[in-house]
């Protein structure tokens, strides 16, 4: 397994936090994510996701359901950064 930080932007925090979109997405695909808040930064938040292994995600996350999924949670794509743990 692979852990990876996500950080991007939302259009709305709290209906990104409560959304059912990340698990109905992530955890066909064996994957786990957490989720952080920017505390001075209303609209940043993060994911630590856990998963099968790179490639997998970077499959996924080109699909037009990982599309949908990021528009429903009012996901800035543009802004999104992934670092991978070492």
């Amino acid at each position: 397994m692979t852990t990876v930080m996500v950080f991007h932007e939302v259009d709305d925090v709290d209906h990104w936090l409560g959304s059912p979109k990340r698990e109905e997405f992530f955890g066909p695909l064996g994957m786990s994510a957490r989720t952080f808040v920017d505390p001075d930064n209303t609209n940043r938040v993060g994911l630590i996701v856990t998963v099968p292994d790179l490639d997998t995600l970077r499959t996924a996350l080109a699909t037009e359901g990982a599309a949908d999924a990021m528009k429903f949670d009012g996901v800035r794509p543009e802004t999104m950064v992934m670092l991978v743990e070492s």
